[in-house]
């Protein structure tokens, strides 16, 4: 058994064809089909039911591709990990990060980071907490920035900063005549909230009581912070922003934001990785990075209170 014979394999289940899978190996069909074949002939064991298409793999097969993954990530992590010991910071670090996050983030750290470690790939997507998680779980990602505390068998969670909620209202909106505002002042006929599967729906609802929101004769639910965004500014009603998204806002937008009454309403936002992750340096030097980038109050645990998932 090889590790690159383990590689064909997470390709193949990867991809569900041998074909493309040999392509993303940069390999002939024949020469992954044949390693895979010795592969099960050493195991003793069908690895994938070759009469579908797409190929999947069998009830024994699963579980063998699940501690393949886990083998070909520590062997990758060695050579990672013996290079930082002797002081190289090098490698690639595959990042996610929730998309309530990524446009107000990435930008604060990411130029300065490679800049002071410009052998480090950061290869980073935007995806949801759940893909995210279970991503970090496969072996697919190396770290997530998600809000915590998630509470996950096998997650280790940094926290590096707090956000709080702001309510920020359409031009002519009746709050707009109070200084802060409280939890009652949110109405669900008036406050436009992300699509199912964002963690910050599920914060807002929670903290506001809701179960949905819409107005009496229009439904939209957003997919980005920009679009509900949008919607107050060319439209009606309120939304909430977390901290980072105030920063980008216009002088003339910034007059239609309230801060909520005490205890303020914030998110823990934390680095997640695999308890077993062993390029523990990098982590190290990217935390710095962004707890650096982000204003001092806000890495604070006394920002404000934390709102949890239901």
């Amino acid at each position: 058994m090889t590790i690159q014979q383990l590689e064909y394999l997470i390709a193949v289940d990867k991809q569900r064809h041998f074909g493309n899978a040999a392509e993303s190996c940069f390999v002939t069909q024949p020469t992954l089909s044949a390693q895979l074949g010795k592969l099960e002939k050493e195991l003793g064991v069908i690895l994938f039911d070759r009469s579908k298409m797409p190929v999947i793999p069998t009830e024994i097969g699963v579980q063998i591709i699940a501690q393949a993954k886990k083998v070909v990530s520590e062997s990758k992590g060695i050579m990672e990990l013996v290079a930082q010991l002797k002081g190289d910071i090098s490698g690639t670090i595959k990042l996610a990060i929730i998309p309530t996050l990524a446009p107000y983030l990435l930008h604060l750290f990411v130029r300065k980071f490679l800049e002071k470690y410009p052998n480090v790939k950061l290869e980073v997507q935007e995806m949801v907490t759940e893909e995210i998680v279970r991503r970090l779980k496969n072996d697919e990602l190396d770290l997530g920035i998600i809000v915590t505390p998630l509470g996950e068998s096998g997650v280790v969670e940094k926290p590096m900063f707090y956000e709080k909620f702001y309510a920020y209202l359409s031009q002519d909106h009746p709050l707009l005549k109070a200084t802060e505002v409280t939890v009652s002042d949110v109405k669900a006929e008036d406050l436009w909230i992300l699509q199912q599967g964002h963690c910050f729906r599920d914060q807002v609802l929670n903290f506001c009581d809701q179960t949905s929101s819409g107005h009496k004769n229009f439904h939209y639910e957003s997919g980005s912070l920009e679009g509900l965004k949008n919607m107050v500014n060319r439209y009606q009603g309120m939304t909430l922003l977390p901290e980072l998204a105030t920063h980008e806002l216009s002088a003339e937008e910034k007059t239609r934001l309230r801060p909520f009454v005490d205890p303020v309403p914030t998110r823990e936002v934390s680095i997640i990785l695999n308890r077993s992750f062993l390029k523990q340096k990098l982590v190290e030097l990217l935390y710095k990075e962004i707890t650096e980038a982000i204003p001092a109050e806000m890495t604070s645990k006394a920002h404000g209170k934390i709102v949890r998932f239901k």
